[in-house]
């Protein structure tokens, strides 16, 4: 079966041109480089909450160890940036870190991946965690590699290519949501393929997809990959904003963030988790601002969508105005 529908893609990919377009138009509408940061961590982020939704909205399964992935992918981007053997790259040293950050985390799922999904419910949200600490600790103990709790020491550089320059404002944040909007259309694509409704099948009735002949297995390794992959080039990113790569983004706490997101978006629309990682960086922006009690706003805002909506606001806006 075709991997998507032409016609939806031919939409798919105009409607993210005109949303580029009109973000590139926002830069210089609205020249502030803190809402211009804003909108970056919110693509960032988005594209992390986005592949952990593959597992728990469409799969079903909830993994507490999807940070394990973002950071692999943030320290495989340093560190190749870092080493001699870019010099000899020239231009091609941050598409190669990218590509290579996403390999390295397509790898990590699939072995990970391969071990997890034997199990199912909480065994799997807490196998997936015991991996996540675990390259926690690995991080932590490879001082000589990693920084250890330091983090990434010193930066690394972002030559030119293409035309792009990272280090100007414009073209690193022309570029990151051109990114993310090309990963948010094809990741679409998946999810209204033949496959990503067999994922859909597998969440609502496991037994009756086996029946008809699908291999669940397959199935559930092929969503673990794909939503590793997608986490590592958000890690990737992330590590291109921030200029560096931090132990905490391996930490459990980081895992998290994106259920958050997923909680404040919504988990059955496609583009919840998106809207959830706007609510996410605006909470974070404005109480780390103006309160030192995050946690407590955070929880209750969370509370309130639980208990107010019982879903994410994107959920709850399309059943309310649309799906009547």
């Amino acid at each position: 079966m075709a991997f998507f529908k032409k016609d939806n893609f031919k939409r798919d990919a105009i409607i993210g041109l005109i949303v580029w377009i009109f973000l590139l138009i926002f830069f210089f509408v609205i020249p502030s480089p803190g809402i211009h940061d804003i909108i970056q961590k919110v693509f960032i982020l988005g594209l992390f909450a986005l592949s952990l939704n593959i597992l728990i909205g469409y799969l079903g399964l909830v993994a507490f160890g999807h940070a394990a992935f973002f950071a692999a992918g943030a320290y495989t981007l340093g560190l190749f940036l870092q080493s001699s053997i870019v010099s000899n790259l020239g231009s091609l040293s941050i598409p190669a870190a990218i590509i290579s950050a996403i390999f390295i985390s397509t790898i990590l799922a699939a072995f990970i991946g391969a071990i997890c999904i034997r199990l199912k419910d909480i065994y799997f949200s807490f196998l997936t965690l015991a991996f996540q600490m675990l390259i926690y600790s690995i991080i932590l103990a490879l001082v000589d590699i990693t920084g250890g709790d330091q983090g990434l020491m010193g930066g690394f550089p972002k030559p030119p290519f293409l035309g792009i320059d990272l280090g100007k404002p414009f073209d690193f944040y022309a570029f990151t949501i051109f990114i993310s909007i090309i990963t948010i259309v094809l990741l679409r694509q998946l999810i209204e393929s033949p496959f990503g409704y067999g994922l859909r099948m597998i969440r609502d009735n496991p037994d009756r997809p086996a029946a008809l002949g699908f291999n669940n297995q397959r199935h559930k390794l092929i969503a673990f990959i794909i939503a590793g992959s997608i986490a590592g080039l958000a890690g990737s990113l992330q590590a291109l904003l921030d200029v560096g790569a931090y132990p905490e983004w391996a930490f459990w706490a980081k895992s998290a963030e994106p259920l958050f997101m997923i909680l404040l978006g919504g988990m059955h629309s496609f583009l919840g988790p998106l809207m959830g990682a706007f609510i996410f960086e605006i909470l974070n922006d404005f109480v780390t601002a103006n309160t030192r009690y995050y946690g407590l706003v955070l929880g209750l805002v969370i509370l309130s969508f639980v208990l107010g909506l019982r879903r994410g606001l994107l959920d709850w806006l399309l059943i309310k105005f649309y799906r009547k």
